[in-house]
């Protein structure tokens, strides 16, 4: 605390203590070299806390509090006072304390839900009732805890009523289920200016997403990816409706500027509910600009991978483009399914269904493991038989759903062809670069063609 005080300048340097006079002291001397200081001083007065707790009187709450305000007023102007577990005390006589705490210099009060046990109507009415029966001038203050989810809420119901102080905290963090989001309370009132009268807080909104980051690393507390504002998803779009509304124009789906609060550009989500729209969009901002069967043929295996991968990457995407649209092979067979199993204690086996000239080929095979079990089953599928002479597996992104990335080299009577495939699934990406590679030999042998002039599986030309 004496770090902050002595270093940062602008901001009001606030120290928190209870009532004790030693605890006032001390507190003092943590922000005494401060540019502007405050004391926040304070005790409990529900009933619960001063009969288990303090185990104190309601004379002996009301002394403490008075003693200590004071003590807390003769270092500082700038004093205020809280009365722990407000919204479960008895509201006349925390309105007692209060103007105790007034009559001795306290010039804040904050009316704490300490348990989030308040909600908003009855916590705004709280707080403009302790207006009207508290003589004097003083700013009130909120302080609520999220237990039942409406410290954000909470707050600005007592901002409507009159509260023109506001605690709360970046993310959320606080004890528990936390305070109120900082954030959010900035961002609401600004996006409803209309509502609350245009109150401003003053604060720099870009510097919210960055802030978060900050103090997320700092403190190891992860961010919810939906956290409101802050939140890896607070401005991404994975239906097909929103990413089609927000493509044409943003405000179809989004009441806030993601630069706003510096989250950079909205985010369009590639997952198994995105739409054609977006999808080419994407691929066009990447370079590729797909039309027709092009397109059709490069969407219908994003959805296929969409259905096990819950978000495909940019690098993803690429790798799929470079899978389907790098070579001009005539299917002669297709992958219709895949099921493969074995373990430590049973034979690995594959049974693969493939589509010839539009009939199902199905077959099983073994193998001495599941991926040579797969290639076992496609070559007794396909009747061709052939020498598996390189085989490479790379991870596309990270990640436990990361793509997989198989290339191989498949010789038969000594023409030698790549092959390339993608899947979530090691097993079934080995099945599609071998499929890939015989569709290669078939198409030499059909046509004579020379081997080498087979453009190179993954190049776009």
């Amino acid at each position: 605390m004496q770090a902050i005080a002595k270093t940062v300048r602008g901001p009001v340097i606030c120290g928190l203590s209870r009532t004790a006079l030693g605890d006032v002291d001390r507190c003092w001397e943590a922000i005494e070299s401060a540019e502007r200081r405050r004391i926040h001083v304070f005790i409990a007065t529900s009933e619960t806390h001063m009969k288990h707790k303090l185990r104190m009187t309601p004379d002996q709450v009301k002394a403490e509090a008075a003693s200590g305000v004071a003590r807390a007023r003769s270092y500082t102007d700038d004093v205020e006072f809280s009365p722990e577990d407000a919204s479960r005390s008895d509201f006349d006589f925390m309105c007692e304390v209060l103007q105790i705490a007034v009559d001795n210099g306290a010039t804040t009060l904050n009316i704490p839900d300490t348990v989030g046990f308040a909600v908003p109507q009855e916590y705004a009415e709280r707080l403009a009732n302790v207006r009207k029966v508290v003589k004097g001038d003083y700013i009130i203050s909120t302080h609520c805890h999220n237990d039942l989810g409406m410290a954000v809420a909470n707050s600005l119901a007592a901002v409507q009523l009159g509260a023109r102080q506001v605690e709360c905290a970046i993310n959320g963090l606080g004890e528990r289920a936390g305070n109120a989001a900082l954030e959010e309370i900035v961002m609401a009132l600004r996006t409803r200016s209309d509502y609350f009268g245009g109150i401003d807080t003053g604060i720099k909104s870009e510097e919210l997403a960055r802030t978060s980051r900050l103090v997320s690393r700092l403190t190891a507390y992860p961010v919810q990816y939906n956290k409101a504002v802050v939140g890896r998803n607070a401005f991404a779009h994975e239906s097909g409706i929103h990413q089609h509304g927000v493509l044409n124009e943003r405000t179809t789906y989004e009441i806030m500027d993601p630069a706003a609060v510096g989250q950079g550009e909205s985010k369009i989500v590639l997952g198994k509910h995105s739409g054609r729209h977006a999808f080419a969009d994407t691929l066009k901002k990447m370079g590729y600009d797909l039309h027709g069967d092009a397109l059709n043929q490069v969407f219908t295996r994003f959805k296929e991978l969409a259905d096990r991968k819950v978000e495909l990457s940019d690098a993803d995407l690429e790798a799929l483009v470079a899978e389907e649209m790098g070579d001009t092979v005539r299917y002669a067979f297709s992958l219709v399914s895949l099921d493969s199993h074995g373990g430590s204690s049973s034979t690995p086996t594959a049974t693969i269904v493939l589509d010839h000239d539009g009939k199902k080929i199905e077959a099983t095979a073994a193998g001495s493991g599941m991926v040579d079990a797969a290639c076992a089953a496609i070559r007794q599928a396909t009747g061709i038989e052939g020498t598996l002479t390189d085989y490479a597996v790379t991870s596309v992104t990270g990640g436990v759903d990361a793509l997989a990335d198989v290339a191989l080299r498949f010789e038969v009577d000594g023409v030698s062809m790549p092959g390339r495939g993608l899947s979530t699934d090691v097993v079934e990406a080995s099945a599609r670069a071998l499929l890939n590679a015989l569709n290669r030999i078939v198409r030499v042998r059909d046509t004579g063609e020379d081997p080498t002039a087979v453009s190179r599986p993954g190049s776009l030309s």
